[in-house]
Formats: structure tokens, sequence, C-alpha cells
């Protein structure tokens, strides 16, 4: 059985998402060629022989880019057996399989795709028997990397300097036990989250280090799903390579719960934390059920200061309830907590998606304002009842392309969004002017910027 798994796009990380099932399907004999086209050339050569092509979907992106590759993929391949596999391929599963899709994964797929080989290998090919989404607890392997483009062709970790480490990837845990409702894993997992041995996990960053990795970015949901598994890992990766750093992705509600703990974080070798904040106005976090209050994030932000870890929050700054001077205000917040260069300018940009099934729905004033669903886009379009709101997210899309293109420095970004905001709210010249900006050092960042 010749398998063909396809990536095309995770953030700039050498996927998980192949190399986990990949270590499944050779241990079922199957010949799998592991296919990143975001780093690498499509190859047609494995497409034609294939007999089964599996795309990984875990993000927006990364699906409407796997939907693009179909028919060059059908045109070089009429046979073989397609499959989207990953968190948004549930969440579309009709339009998939209007586009000839013919297995559906979503949850904890490498099961369901060792069992999809085994049907395949059958000589009636059967329609799907396999869970469309499976949440049942497995026994992960090892994740088998080869085949994969090196870990130095991948995003790496930028430090206060300039000075670059090479950073490999591994996730300690799936899913996630809250119910945001702009959260796409809610309406896979449903607040069901599953860890990944701590074993596993720890082979797989010996592996990467041997590989050449100097980080490692944890890709969980949320790394305090489960707080005694993650600290127990990483007091158990530095105890092993005291060298090595890494980061996490940590809710506002968790670090707050868990405020004693950041010490170990730090003390283990941990170089920055990404936290969801999406929001400095209370009602739209409220909206959102994301569990916090903008107080709270300040109060976390000076929890991280005194603790000497730099906190890295991201945000979803255009919604339907977003106005000009909230997003002035967001604005305001970031400088004035200095925090601008903890902050990648496209996270100023980023526009709420409300894909099929996100729990906005159960909103109705959310179902008043969305369109149909508009699968070729994969997402209930709206709009903001302020027309200038939607005209400057796009002006703000435009400056973040333009200023990365450009390489400047998220400082530079900042301020021309800061001065296209004022001037959209009307805000006069006198009210441009930024608030001095503490002279603190530049934070540590991963070199791609976040898209979802």
């Amino acid at each position: 059985m010749r398998v063909v798994l396809i990536s095309t796009y995770e953030l700039g990380r050498q996927p998980f998402g192949l190399a986990s099932p990949a270590a499944w399907l050779r241990a079922r004999g199957a010949e799998v060629t592991c296919l990143d086209v975001s780093r690498e050339a499509f190859r047609e050569g494995p497409i034609r022989a294939a007999d089964l092509i599996a795309f990984y979907v875990p993000m927006h992106t990364a699906t409407r880019l796997a939907i693009e590759l179909l028919a060059p993929v059908r045109q070089l391949n009429p046979i073989a057996h397609l499959c989207f596999y990953g968190l948004y391929a549930p969440m579309n599963e009709a339009y998939l399989r209007n586009l000839g899709v013919a297995t559906i994964l979503g949850g904890e797929f490498e099961q369901g795709l060792a069992r999809l080989v085994a049907r395949l290998r059958g000589a009636a090919r059967a329609p799907q028997s396999e869970p469309v989404i499976s949440l049942a607890r497995q026994k992960f392997y090892v994740p088998d990397r080869a085949g994969l483009p090196p870990l130095p062709d991948y995003a790496r970790v930028t430090l206060p300097g300039g000075e670059q480490k090479i950073a490999g990837y591994t996730e300690a845990s799936r899913g996630c036990k809250h119910l945001c409702r702009h959260c796409p894993i809610v309406p896979v997992y449903n607040g069901v989250f599953r860890i990944v041995d701590r074993d596993v996990v720890l082979e797989d960053i010996r592996r990467q280090v041997s590989a050449g990795a100097e980080h490692i970015t944890f890709g969980d949901p949320d790394f305090f799903n489960g707080p005694r598994h993650a600290l127990e890992l990483v007091t158990a990766v530095h105890g092993q390579f005291p060298a090595l750093t890494y980061d996490v992705t940590i809710k506002i509600e968790h670090l707050r719960k868990h405020a004693a703990s950041i010490s170990t974080l730090r003390d283990t070798g941990c170089l920055f934390v990404t936290t969801a904040v999406e929001s400095v106005d209370d009602e739209i976090l409220r909206r959102l059920d994301k569990g916090h209050t903008r107080a709270d994030f300040l109060e976390v932000l000076e929890d991280f200061r005194r603790i000497g870890l730099p906190l890295q929050p991201t945000f979803v700054p255009f919604t339907p309830w977003t106005t000009l001077e909230g997003y002035v205000e967001l604005l305001r917040t970031i400088a004035e907590n200095e925090l601008v260069e903890s902050v990648a300018p496209i996270q100023l940009a980023i526009r709420l998606l409300i894909p099929a099934g996100s729990r906005l729905l159960e909103l109705r004033e959310v179902r008043e304002f969305t369109g149909e669903f508009d699968e070729a886009a994969l997402v209930y379009p709206w709009r903001n009842p302020d027309p200038r709101v939607d005209a400057l997210a796009a002006h703000i899309q435009e400056l973040v392309h333009r200023g990365e293109k450009l390489k400047r420095s998220r400082t530079e970004i900042f301020k021309t969004i800061w001065e296209a905001a004022h001037r959209a709210a009307g805000a006069g010249e006198a009210q441009l002017a930024l608030p001095v900006l503490a002279a603190r050092a530049a934070v540590p960042y991963l070199n791609e910027p976040w898209y979802c």
C-alpha cells in the first residue's frame, strides 16, 4: 500500500500531523511518503504512484490550500483514494465529499488512518466505516519524521540581539477542556482533551535534538489542560537537555489558576508563553465565552513581568462587535503596557472566522448577522454594522503585509497601524502621537507569522 500524506501549512512547523500517522502506517507495512508543500516542491512521482492520498488539515488556511491541490492531484492520479484528516475535515465533511473526498477523519485520526489502510487492502472497497470523529484514547507511537524537510528549513526562534535557534515541534496533548465559542477545536472535541504519553513526547524531542533542534514548540491547544502532565514533562526534558528552550500556549484562565507554576516554566527553559487574549473589551470576551476579563489579562501580564518570563498575547481584533473606538483602545492598551514588540503585527489584522459548527451560532445575534454558509470560503460570512470598521480591517491587513514584506520592525508597523486607526476614528493630529514606549529589550519570537 503506497500512501502519500500531504501538509499544506502548519505555521512554519515540521508537521506532527504527518510524522505521527506515518509511524502508525509504516508499522503496518505501508510505504509512506510525507510531502510538506509549505517547505518543498510538489512532487508528482509519489502522487502518481499512490493508492491513498491523505491531506492533513489542522486549520482554516491549510484546508483551503489543500482544496486547491485536489484538482492537480486528481489529474495526476484519478483512481487514488482521497482522504482529509485533522480538525477541519469533519467540520467541512459535506463540502469535501462533494469534491470527491472519500474518507473524512477528525479528532484522534491515527487509528482511523490505520483502519483505512487495512480497509483499502481488502478486495472490496467499501464505503467509510471509520468514525468521522473519534475521541477514542490511543496509544501513541513516536512520530516518524523520515522524509520530511530538515528542521533548519522550518521556522526558527529569534532571540533578543538577533541570534536564531533551530526550532522543533511536538504535541503533548490534543483537544481542550474549554468551550470558547469562537474556537474551531470545540465542534470536534467538545470539551475533551487527550494526553500523548510522556515517554513518546520525550523520545520525539530526543530525536529532534539529534536532528539539530535547539528549541521546541509545544503545539498543545492549551499546555495547562493537564498541568501535572505538562510540568512533569518539561521538568524531565530540562533534566535531559538543560540547554534546550521551549515555548507553550496557555489560556489566561489557566495562567491565573496556576500562577504558582509560571516560575517552573521559566526555570525549565521556557522562552515565552503564547496566550489567546482575543480582546480587551469585556463584553466581547463575554460573547466569546473566553473565561477571563481585561483585568485578568493585565494581572497575568504583571505576574509574568515579576517572574521575568515574556508573555505573547494573540488577538482577534475585528469582530461583529468591534467599534473604531474599541480598536483604538486595543492599540492603546498594547502600547501603554509595553507590548508592542510582544505582539506579532498580523495579530492586529485578524478578522473573526465563524466555521461550520461554531458555538458562536448559539447566539441569536450571530445567526441574524451572518449570511449563508460559504462552502468555498469554509465560513459563515458577516459584516460589521459599521462599514468603516470593515474598511479599516482591510486597510490594516494591507499595512501589515506591506510592512512585513519591507522587513519593518514590529514597532514601525505598529506606528502605521496606530495612525491609520486614529484617523479612521476621526482623531485629531494631536491624538495621533504614541504614548512614550519604554525601551524594553526585544522579546524572543518565532520568525514565521501566525495565521489561523
